[in-house]
């Protein structure tokens, strides 16, 4: 009986997910741990499947390696399916450019036995950079799924707005299946958009239905971030991306009934920090990249309700 499936998801991943392959295939004192791998191909066009294939033909004997086929585009949809397919009991997500360190999966088997009330839990998520981020990137290291906490695991408090993110996170399938809605309102970046946090949105829906969510700081995945990823533009565009998608996830929290107030009172303090922003920072928003991206995502998170807003006029 399968109680860990670790699902990847993939877009396009047929040069990446080599590495990732081939460290789970070398994960250490995972004997007594019952698990599976699955690569789910959300819509490739390229030779995912071929590759996934060719690993097939001399992969671990006693670990299922399996594929499957997403066609609907979006990382949400991507995670959706891996839930559906997954057999263990719990289901961890890697992205294809997310590397775990030789004991990431004991580390997750044995936290799920120690931890009974989590719903789920997320690594501790280290950066592999091609070049040297921006300087104060420390402050915007969290858009692109960095996550340092420190050397003990910590519980992600409920009152509070921080949660993990998707890569490297643990869930348990049960919790899902009960709480996270089929589709939920954020795919994931999809066509170009930048729009994101459908990680979060499904945390919060696990988190409200009274689920412990963790940090665990012994599960260590390094996220490979290439060059163009630290480039000004993309950051900007990624910050305003997660900006825009803030209102969907405060909203969350709140009966529909009083969203309208609450949208205005999150409106006008967002606001509020984009005036100390624009103050603290001044001429400097022009030129560092980080006093930048932040504005963006400020900028972003100020339009939410309005593009949520539109998105919903264009739907009905």
């Amino acid at each position: 009986m399968v109680n860990f499936t670790i699902a990847i998801p993939t877009y396009n991943g047929a040069k990446r997910l080599p590495q990732v392959l081939d460290k789970l295939r070398s994960q250490t004192n995972v004997e007594q741990v019952s698990w599976e791998v699955i690569v789910i191909d959300n819509n490739s066009t390229d030779n995912t499947a071929e590759v996934v294939k060719q690993y097939q033909q001399n992969w671990l004997s006693n670990v299922p390696l399996r594929y499957c086929f997403e066609a609907q585009q979006g990382l949400a949809f991507a995670r959706q399916r891996g839930i559906t397919e997954a057999l263990g009991e719990w289901v961890g997500f890697l992205d294809d450019d997310n590397y775990p360190e030789p004991q990431w999966l004991t580390a997750a088997d044995k936290f799920t036995q120690t931890h009974s009330q989590v719903g789920a839990f997320g690594s501790r998520v280290l950066g592999k950079f091609e070049v040297t981020p921006p300087e104060n990137f420390e402050r915007i290291a969290s858009f692109l799924a960095l996550t340092e906490r420190g050397n003990q695991p910590s519980l992600y408090e409920p009152g509070k707005k921080i949660l993990p993110p998707g890569a490297g996170l643990v869930v348990r399938r049960e919790a899902w299946l009960k709480n996270v809605p089929s589709q939920l309102v954020l795919a994931g970046r999809v066509g170009g958009k930048m729009l994101a946090s459908e990680d979060l949105e499904a945390l919060r829906y696990i988190q409200q239905a009274g689920w412990e969510i963790w940090y665990c700081s012994d599960m260590v995945v390094y996220h490979c971030i290439p060059r163009q990823r630290l480039e000004k533009d993309y950051l900007m565009k990624l910050c305003f991306g997660v900006g825009l998608s803030s209102h969907a996830i405060r909203m969350l929290k709140f009966p529909q009934w009083q969203q309208p107030l609450i949208a205005v009172a999150y409106l006008l303090n967002d606001l509020r920090k984009i005036i100390i922003h624009l103050f603290k920072y001044k001429i400097a928003i022009r030129t560092e990249v980080v006093a930048a991206s932040e504005m963006q995502f400020l900028i972003g998170r100020l339009l939410s309700p309005f593009y949520f807003f539109l998105k919903l006029q264009q739907t009905s």
